[in-house]
């Protein structure tokens, strides 16, 4: 069962999960990354780092967020199948973030 990340991280994009994951599962869209269902190991990891609480084991994910499940799934198998490499240093958050993680209420 792999982790997702959720529409929390949608605007933020804190890179700070892809330093600490052991292997390279997760992919970057423009505003938010994804973890590939495939490459993810369950480590837990990425969770904590996370500063929106962006990241959910799979058992774990508020009903709120079930779609992300797919949707992370979708999005980094195209990336991936595009020729896409994953993300594996972290990068500086959008612009906004900031303000996003304060209306996050983190």
């Amino acid at each position: 069962m792999a982790h997702v990340v959720t529409e929390k991280c949608n605007g933020c994009k804190f890179t700070d999960c892809v330093e600490v994951c052991p292997v390279t599962c997760f992919y970057e869209l423009d505003n938010q990354v994804v973890i590939h269902p495939d490459e993810c190991i369950d480590c837990t990891a990425c969770v904590e780092v996370c500063p929106v609480h962006a990241i959910y084991a799979e058992g774990d994910l508020p009903p709120e967020f079930t779609k992300d499940t797919e949707f992370n799934a979708t999005q980094a198998q195209q990336i991936k199948d595009s020729g896409g490499e994953p993300i594996t240093a972290r990068k500086e958050p959008l612009p906004g973030a900031l303000e996003r993680k304060k209306a996050l209420g983190y």
